[in-house]
């Protein structure tokens, strides 16, 4: 019959075709018709071309990455067919390499470019058997008529049993016919093949899969647990009946995270965890006996082992139902953005407050016995002080917050996990927190997790500057009562021990014998610590014994007090004794908020020297007296030269000391040739005015220049009066940081990639919380939009972070794999990283193959441990090729037999000396512990 396949073709698309073909406009029956739209509809496959059809919009398949097809609609009589063209892009692989990206008829019947045509029903396929077949012959002579050597096939039987039937035209004079079936259950033959001859090629494929941890009961104690618990909030809570994979992961404390590698009880369909994929090259077997050796091998002697992670479906979804710092974080923002405008915290759980009607349904509260715990374990938990350095990123101090381990952080970390976070939820803990700080300040109780030394950190955030000083407040404020009840004690015993000398006729000198024993060792518990930036630091504390008898040739009030010993060589200008330092009191500390008004009041005066040393006066008083106790013949030159060496002029080099030929002349030399500086010798100088003022005072019997009660009550005002929105940005600023410093403690070995995107996390977050830091209203929409995009990249580096952890606990022996299958889930998340959108689908599905070493095979086959008991019932059927006990959940088989076409009915279709081995036969079985599908082809002689 000649060909009609132009019939309905348009002009342009007639001088296009490239394949000369006659048309025959006399077709008389729609069966023809039919076949010649089959036909047309062919050919123009034919001439576009793989490349031509991608431009055209061929459609990828979602199961495999080289294949596409492209589909085309015909009708014959009353029915309308689909008919598919499936094609490949640049492959080169073999069928035996089992490479998983086929389609599933290429793996079945070893083909690579093929159509399928399917009537257009609900099930899709053919129930009709002569249809079927009259189908299959209309394609078989359309295919012939266009010369292509494409396999055709139509979908057969019910659809669950995946049945086709198929023809190929070989392109000589034989045909190569396809079929396929699947049955429910397997079936054994008893017929003994045990002498029956056998030469067939084969090549198999087992496939095993890690067993989840449901053991049994756990889903009834599951279930039970969570109708037992708080749905307010978690806070870490140890109530667990089983060891979960992330009990010493440092999020444990806060939540517990899915293992994104291993199956938690998920349904089949959603299997989490490992399958390990072992194949065998292209054996030959010539009987039965060399196939039950097969079956009974172990697949520690197969050629390959191919690792195959199925990660949770969780793991890259951004639906937002992962609960984790992330997710709490967004809840915190949410929190800043809320629309009242409450001066105080109390507003927003006052019943009078006229917004407190918004503030039901979603700001519901915790019962007092969950607000109780929080406040325990914040206060309660023992005192000894927390490694402020513990997880701190090398990053972290860029973020103005707190150290994790601090008091304020600890209170920001809980309030994430409080209620559901919300403003009115936070201000029932922030009062309740402030009440309980106050009470350790009114019973001189330490302040927890604290430290009570030390200077003011003013890299962290005003709050932990305030708890800071708070706390050295505390101490202090003890320290003082404690001197205050020695003091009673040491004067009693002073009088006992007067009247006992009186009695016995003796001087008494006990208070004098004190005095002198603080100016030698005890002096006071300040130390050379305390010294000015400015001043000489003495390298001994020793006293020059000249100067300690000058004591006995002076009247009382040249005895030296305080002193911390000579500076160098240096002299007093009036006397000629040695210069000494005294021991002098801290400089009171300062948050960053008192720094600031000095500066402003600095700023509205002018810079004035004579309004800095006004600020300063009470600090210069102090050191003058202190200095004076030390140098009881000292000049108020002396302490220039110590304290501010710079406003002394000298004519000669004194500042190095004097040398041992000036020492021994010191008489001809002295005083030195010298003057104050202009500023300090200008007329009503400030420094020389508080100088004749100051008394001559040691600094343990001066006035202490930090006052702690006063401070004290200053930094409760301050908490107690917060405004919302500053008390939040300092929150947001500390829950970022301490949460990044907890997941910074993750142990992940030496995945770079992770290493990277931490740093890069830590940079984000201080740029993007920077604008919180310099006090800006909660009404700024475009920060509060940043920052919700900042929880949105936090989430994906937490999820990264748990893939990280999982991967390197579970593969601590073998690094290179969980190295591998990190980098590859990296590259395939990167592109969803940093985009603001939860709506971002850049690949569907996450598809790796590793193949393993020898030297590697031992881990992964651990991770196989033998099935529980409760595991055992999966087993239906034994089928060998056990692996720690664990059957193959999928057993895959290629049987071929070829010949020779030589000697054969093929060879007078052959070129002369060419004789080509022909594939006669070709079994594909697939294989489970409850079904069975077997794929035959056979090629016949035409």
């Amino acid at each position: 019959m000649a060909s009609s396949s132009k019939a309905n073709l348009t002009e342009e698309e007639y001088e296009e075709e490239e394949v000369e073909h006659f048309d025959d406009f006399t077709l008389a029956s729609s069966w023809e018709r039919f076949i010649s739209e089959i036909e047309a509809t062919c050919r123009q496959w034919l001439a576009d071309g793989p490349k031509n059809l991608l431009e055209k919009g061929a459609v990828h398949l979602d199961s495999s990455k080289i294949i596409y097809k492209v589909k085309s609609e015909l009708k014959n009589a009353a029915k309308i067919y689909s008919m598919e063209y499936y094609f490949e892009i640049n492959n080169t692989g073999k069928i035996a390499d089992w490479n998983c990206t086929l389609h599933d008829l290429q793996l079945c019947f070893g083909v690579k470019e093929f159509l399928v045509i399917s009537p257009q029903s609900a099930s899709g396929v053919v129930l009709d058997a002569p249809e079927a077949s009259k189908l299959l012959s209309a394609v078989a002579i359309a295919l012939s008529n266009c010369s292509s050597l494409w396999p055709a096939f139509v979908p057969v039987h019910d659809p669950s049993r995946k049945a086709f039937i198929g023809i190929q035209n070989m392109g000589t004079v034989f045909t190569r016919r396809f079929e396929a079936d699947r049955i429910g259950s397997q079936a054994y033959s008893t017929l003994d093949h045990s002498m029956h001859i056998f030469k067939v090629h084969l090549i198999m494929k087992l496939t095993y899969r890690t067993l989840p941890n449901d053991d049994e009961g756990d889903d009834d104690i599951q279930e039970a647990d969570a109708e037992n618990v708080e749905s307010e909030v978690s806070l870490g809570d140890d109530n667990r009946n089983k060891k979960l994979w992330d009990d010493d992961c440092p999020w444990s404390e806060w939540y517990s995270a899915e293992d994104p590698v291993m199956d938690t009880g998920l349904m089949d369909s959603m299997h989490v965890g490992f399958d390990l994929v072992t194949t065998w090259s292209e054996k030959v077997v010539e009987s039965s006996f060399e196939m039950a050796e097969l079956e009974n091998a172990s697949p520690h002697e197969a050629e390959k082992w191919i690792l195959v992670p199925n990660l949770s479906p969780n793991l890259d979804s951004s639906k937002g139902d992962r609960v984790g710092f992330g997710s709490q974080l967004q809840l915190l923002v949410n929190a800043l953005d809320m629309p009242f405008e409450a001066q105080f915290m109390e507003d927003f759980v006052s019943v009078e407050n006229p917004g407190s009607d918004n503030l039901k349904s979603s700001m519901v509260i915790p019962p007092p016995t969950v607000l109780e715990r929080v406040v325990n374990d914040l206060f309660h938990e023992g005192l000894q002080l927390p490694d402020f350095a513990k997880g701190e990123h090398k990053s972290s101090r860029a973020i103005k917050g707190a150290p994790v381990e601090s008091l304020f952080a600890q209170f920001c970390l809980r309030s994430l996990w409080f209620g559901n976070c919300s403003i009115r939820a936070i201000a029932v803990l922030w009062i309740e927190f402030v009440r309980e700080i106050r009470w350790c300040w009114e019973e001189s109780q330490p302040l927890p997790k604290m430290p009570a030394n030390g200077s003011i950190d003013l890299a962290t955030c005003l709050i932990n500057q305030k708890l800071q000083m708070l706390a050295i407040c505390i101490e202090k404020k003890h320290e003082l009562y404690e001197e205050f009840e020695d003091c009673i004690g040491s004067n009693d015993d002073a009088s006992s021990h007067m009247e006992e000398d009186i009695q016995a006729g003796e001087k008494s000198t006990s208070f004098h014998a004190q005095s002198q024993g603080f100016d030698g060792k005890s002096d006071s518990p300040l130390t050379p610590k305390g010294f000015n930036g400015s001043k000489t630091v003495v390298s001994k504390f020793s006293t020059n014994s000249q100067d300690v008898c000058s004591a006995d040739k002076s009247p009382s009030d040249s005895i030296r007090r305080g002193s911390a010993g000579p500076v160098g060589s240096m002299k007093l200008l009036k006397s000629c004794q040695s210069l000494h330092a005294p021991f002098t009191q801290n400089a009171p500390l300062m948050t960053e908020d008192m720094h600031e008004e000095r500066l402003h009041a600095v700023e509205a005066f002018g810079d004035s020297f004579s309004f800095s040393a006004q600020l300063e006066r009470e600090t210069l008083s102090s050191d003058m007296s202190a200095f004076k106790a030390a140098n009881p013949d000292a000049v108020f030159e002396d302490f220039i030269r110590w304290h501010s060496p710079r406003d002394w002029e000298n004519d000669e080099s004194e500042a190095n000391g004097l040398s041992k030929n000036l020492a021994e002349n010191v008489k001809d030399d002295w005083p030195p040739r010298g003057r104050l500086s202009q500023r300090m010798s200008d007329h009503g100088n400030l420094w020389r005015k508080i100088w004749n003022d100051a008394p001559i005072l040691p600094a343990y019997e001066q006035k202490p220049l930090l006052d702690p009660n006063r401070e004290g009550e200053k930094i409760l005002h301050y908490l107690e009066t917060v405004r919302p929105h500053q008390l939040l940005e300092q929150m947001i600023c500390t829950a970022f940081r301490a949460s990044a410093d907890t997941l910074n403690q993750t142990k992940f070995g030496s995945l770079k990639q992770m290493t990277t995107k931490m740093d890069q996390l830590y940079r984000t977050m201080a740029s993007t919380l920077r604008p919180l830091q310099v006090n800006l209203s909660s009404g700024n929409s475009e920060t509060i939009e940043d920052l919700r995009r900042l929880c949105i990249v936090f989430e994906h580096v937490e999820k990264l972070l748990s893939l990280a952890a999982s991967l390197h606990r579970k593969f601590i022996q073998a690094p290179r794999i969980s190295e591998a299958i990190f980098s590859d889930y990296y590259n395939f998340y990167l592109p969803t990283m940093g985009m603001g959108s939860t709506d971002v689908d850049v690949q569907k599905e996450f598809d790796m193959k590793l193949q393993l070493r020898l030297n590697e095979r031992h881990v992964v086959s651990n991770m196989f441990t033998p099935p529980t008991a409760n595991q055992s019932w999966r087993k239906v059927l034994s089928m060998g090729n056990l692996l720690n006990g664990h059957e193959p959940i999928l057993r895959e088989i290629i049987f071929s037999m070829r010949e020779n076409a030589g000697g054969s009915h093929y060879a007078a279709s052959s070129p002369r000396g060419y004789q080509p081995e022909i594939e006669t036969y070709r079994m594909y079985i697939r294989g489970t512990s409850n079904d069975l599908r077997v794929a035959l082809s056979v090629t016949s002689h035409d």
